[in-house]
C-alpha cells in the first residue's frame, strides 16, 4: 500500500469519525440549563444579606470611632438601641453579654436591611451611572432613617417601655450619618453582590 493510499484511508477513517460524533451528539439531549431566565431573587435575596452584613459592620465602625473621638463610650449606640429591650439601665452598661448580644443584633439587624437596598439596586438601576446609584441608594438611606424613627421608634418606644431615649438620646445628624455610610457602604460592595453566569460548558467524562 502506497502513502497516498494510506493518507487517502486515514482522511476517510477521520470524515467516518467526524460523521458518527455528530449523529451522536444529534440524538443526545441537551444538558438542562440552571441559568434563571429572570430576575435571580434567591440569589440576590442572600447576597442582599451578606452586603448587608458589611454595610453594618460598617456603620458600627463609623459609630464606635465617632463616639471615642468626642469621649464617649465606644458603643454608645449600641447602648441606646438596648434602650428598646432593656429601658433606661441600658445606659448604664459598660461590658458584658448584653452590650456584645447587642452588636450581634445590630449586625443581623443590618443583614436584613441590606436585601431591599442591593435588590432595588441590581434589579432597577442595575446599567445606571454611578451617579444615579449614589442618588437612589441616598434617597433610600434616608427613607430609612425616617421611617426607622419617626415612623416606627418614635411611638413604639413609649408605647412598650415607657421611654423615648433612641429619639432623645442619638442627634438627628448622627442618625442620619449612619443609616448614610450603611447606604454608601452597600452601593460601593454591591459589585459583589452581581449574578455573572458561568459561560463555562462541562462534558461528561
Amino acid at each position: 500500500m502506497t502513502s497516498e493510499s494510506k493518507q487517502a484511508e486515514l482522511q476517510q477513517l477521520r470524515e467516518r469519525m467526524a460523521s458518527l460524533e455528530a449523529e451522536i451528539a444529534s440524538t443526545q439531549p441537551d444538558a438542562p440549563s440552571w441559568r434563571p431566565h429572570t430576575y435571580y431573587t434567591t440569589y440576590h435575596i442572600l447576597a442582599g444579606m451578606v452586603l448587608g452584613l458589611i454595610a453594618a459592620a460598617s456603620s458600627l465602625l463609623f459609630n464606635v470611632i465617632g463616639a471615642a473621638m468626642v469621649g464617649k463610650h465606644p458603643l454608645q449606640l449600641i447602648k441606646i438601641y438596648l434602650t428598646f429591650p432593656l429601658g433606661e439601665k441600658a445606659l448604664e452598661l459598660e461590658s458584658g453579654f448584653a452590650l456584645a448580644a447587642g452588636c450581634c443584633l445590630y449586625l443581623g439587624t443590618g443583614m436584613f436591611g441590606g436585601i431591599p437596598f442591593h435588590m432595588i439596586l441590581s434589579r432597577y438601576f442595575a446599567q445606571a451611572s454611578t451617579g444615579v446609584r449614589f442618588v437612589v441608594t441616598t434617597i433610600l438611606a434616608i427613607g430609612v432613617w425616617l421611617v426607622n424613627y419617626y415612623g416606627l421608634i418614635a411611638w413604639l418606644q413609649p408605647s412598650l417601655i415607657g421611654g423615648n431615649w433612641i429619639i432623645e438620646q442619638i442627634p438627628p445628624l448622627i442618625a442620619v450619618l449612619t443609616h448614610l455610610v450603611f447606604g454608601w457602604t452597600i452601593l460601593l460592595v454591591d459589585q459583589w453582590g452581581s449574578f455573572v453566569p458561568s459561560t463555562q460548558t462541562r462534558r461528561d467524562h
